[in-house]
């Protein structure tokens, strides 16, 4: 399947400004699931750009302006191949067929950072909101638990976008019960590190298509979750679908908490009153299937 992703930012002043260093992550991962046939990277005003891997081995942007300007436009095209066509097309370990479990060997140290739950705080409402759904005997089957949270989410929450940067803690979307994609995501993956799972942020875009209940947020920045299962390896959930994620999602991210995964970073100098307006234009959708 091929899709085709246009993302066009621009800013706007009340007069010229100097920007600072801006660093972008709009380029998507890729991997065997994936593959980048063309893309174009149009930024003005004059600048020179600069690329590294993070930590975390995005591809980040670094943007270096030579010029103050009235008007910010980045415009990312990209045209992928997505081979993620049968997300269950995966095994997980035998020892992993049950939650809980601990992870074995090395994997221990290397999924630590994904371990770490960011908000503490939240552990008792994360228990109220999870016991009910294991398994009294204390053994649950991993995957249909996960599968089933996944679902419970975009069910039962309601779901509306949201411009303000930042999200809700687990805590706060709980009582509210509705969010963001990037709220029900962060919502997933602290349920996830509550079990001893580890789960990481992944920011990226979701093409649109026939199915209703995954369009509601597609043609936008996306937001979902994916946690590491034991012969499965990385596997990304989408609770704002209910699905699992596979040939219409197209990871440009993948971090360890959301403020990590920002899209555009950077500002320019001088009095906030001086910004006039920002736009927006995302079209994702499949090309050749």
């Amino acid at each position: 399947m091929k899709l085709k992703i246009s993302h066009v930012n621009i800013y706007c002043y009340e007069r010229p400004v100097e920007l600072t260093n801006h660093q972008l992550m709009l380029r998507p991962v890729e991997s065997h699931g994936l593959r980048i046939c063309t893309e174009k990277l149009e930024i003005y005003p004059a600048h020179n750009v600069s690329w590294k891997h993070d930590v975390f081995n995005n591809s980040v942007a670094q943007v270096y302006f030579t010029g103050k300007t009235e008007e910010l436009r980045i415009t990312s095209e990209y045209t992928v191949e997505q081979f993620n066509i049968n997300p269950f097309n995966f095994s997980l370990d035998l020892y992993a067929n049950l939650l809980p479990f601990d992870y074995q060997g090395e994997d221990l140290i290397d999924l630590a950072p994904f371990l770490i739950r960011q908000y503490p705080a939240d552990q008792a409402v994360l228990d109220e909101w999870l016991g009910p759904r294991l398994e009294p005997n204390g053994k649950t089957e991993t995957l249909p638990f996960l599968l089933a949270l996944n679902e419970h989410i975009a069910s039962h929450f309601n779901y509306g976008r949201r411009e303000e940067p930042g999200v809700q803690s687990p805590a706060q979307t709980l009582a509210l019960g509705s969010g963001t994609c990037r709220d029900f995501a962060l919502l997933l993956m602290e349920a996830a590190r509550h079990l001893g799972l580890a789960a990481r942020f992944v920011s990226g875009y979701l093409c649109s298509s026939d199915n209703e209940a995954v369009d509601i947020a597609a043609n936008a920045t996306h937001a979902w979750a994916e946690i590491y299962l034991p012969g499965a390896g990385w596997k990304g959930f989408d609770p704002t679908s209910g699905i699992l994620a596979a040939s219409l999602h197209v990871p440009v991210a993948t971090t360890r908490n959301p403020e990590q995964a920002t899209p555009i970073r950077g500002s320019y100098l001088g009095d906030a009153k001086l910004f006039k307006e920002m736009r927006v234009c995302i079209e994702a959708h499949i090309i050749e299937s």
